[in-house]
């Protein structure tokens, strides 16, 4: 059968890089559009490359973003981010990317979906998977998204022009609740392990974080040397299995093993000096803790960005394992300041307004600077 060609943009977000579609451009049957992004993507791929497709053989490689105008009142962008898996022949809807939220509103300048008055833009995003609302701002310059700048990001080489991302109120984006457990802490029984403590939070994706020493680890490591530990991998995953269904994200066992973009999983630890991978080292005064976070089963070479507001707002929720990892300046009455999370590629810096309202917690926002830029634009071909 001959291949059909979809008009599509190929963009870079943070530390992921996407294909993005106009919802218009895009059967109106939706159970299609799973075949579509699989094979523009190379996926199932059982060599892990997706060399037959526009994929990186790595989850913040194999991405799909929807965009169309929005008819809410709130939202200019409907934005619908689809995490495409590499060896399965599955798409995950459930969660959003961080990262590639941040070139939404780029694209939508720059396809004339949004026209920006000025030299400042700002797109109110909505984001369908988890029912929220994302502020994206931005130079503009004549009429389109401003590229060249200063903002170097780690994990990403040279620098750009800055885009501002605003989560506005981001608790409960998968579950409905900040702590899907009603816990700060919960325990978990965990087959082949036993009993550990772990914190389940839910602010812009659901995360569950369990210490980095409970499970053998210092909080250094860099993903190669977590990839050599299949143990290690293995066990994060039962993990994650467990806290999910504690969540509600999985009915059961079964269910949960079908949902693979949430929750994350990620260990965190005290500040201490820690190599990156661009051989680099981050000193012990530089961050206020450590995190490592697992996403669809592999190591983050980063941190996804969801996944990194959700570590800084459990770390402003007294009583987390996150929060335990602080150290003394940020433990002490910064409570509205930003947070410096150590990760293999640096530092990122979140800022995370979480406050007590009634005697529960409250996540308002959460804020970041990412960088973002178009690489190429055109048709992708998918056979049939």
């Amino acid at each position: 059968m001959p291949q059909r060609a979809i008009p599509a943009v190929f963009m870079r977000g943070g530390t992921s890089k996407a294909i993005m579609f106009h919802a218009r451009d895009l059967p109106a049957d939706r159970a299609e559009w799973d075949a579509i992004f699989m094979a523009a993507l190379g996926t199932p791929d059982p060599y892990g490359r997706q060399l037959n497709g526009m994929g990186g053989g790595v989850s913040s490689l194999s991405k799909i973003c929807v965009l169309a105008p929005s008819e809410r009142d709130d939202a200019d962008i409907d934005y619908t981010f689809a995490q495409v898996l590499i060896r399965e022949a599955r798409v995950d809807w459930k969660g959003n990317c961080g990262n590639m939220s941040s070139a939404v509103g780029p694209f939508a300048v720059d396809e004339g979906l949004v026209r920006p008055n000025g030299t400042q833009a700002t797109v109110r995003i909505y984001n369908t998977n988890t029912k929220k609302i994302i502020h994206n701002s931005f130079e503009v310059e004549d009429g389109r998204a401003k590229v060249l700048g200063d903002l170097a990001i780690p994990g990403v080489g040279g620098t750009g022009a800055p885009v501002r991302l605003d989560f506005v109120q981001p608790g409960g984006a998968t579950t409905g609740r900040l702590l899907p457990s009603g816990q700060v802490r919960d325990v978990l029984e965990v087959p082949g392990f036993g009993r550990i403590e772990a914190s389940l939070v839910d602010a812009a994706n659901a995360s569950a974080f369990v210490r980095a020493r409970d499970i053998g680890l210092t909080g250094r490591e860099l993903p190669e040397e977590l990839e050599a530990r299949p143990d290690v991998l293995a066990l994060l995953d039962a993990i994650r299995l467990q806290a999910s269904i504690r969540m509600g994200i999985g009915a059961d066992l079964a269910a949960a093993k079908a949902i693979s973009s949430v929750p994350y999983i990620g260990f965190v630890s005290p500040p201490a000096e820690a190599p990156t991978l661009s051989g680099e080292t981050i000193a012990a005064d530089q961050i206020d803790l450590a995190a490592r976070i697992i996403s669809n089963g592999q190591p983050h070479r980063a941190l996804p960005l969801t996944g990194s507001l959700c570590t800084a707002v459990a770390a402003r929720i007294a009583g987390t394992l996150v929060a335990e990892c602080l150290g003394p300046v940020a433990s002490e009455g910064q409570a509205l300041g930003p947070i410096r999370i150590g990760m293999p590629s640096g530092v990122l810096t979140v800022g995370a307004d979480v406050v007590q309202e009634a005697g529960q917690w409250v996540a308002r926002a959460g804020s970041f600077y990412r960088t973002a830029r178009r690489l190429f634009d055109g048709r992708v071909w998918i056979p049939g």
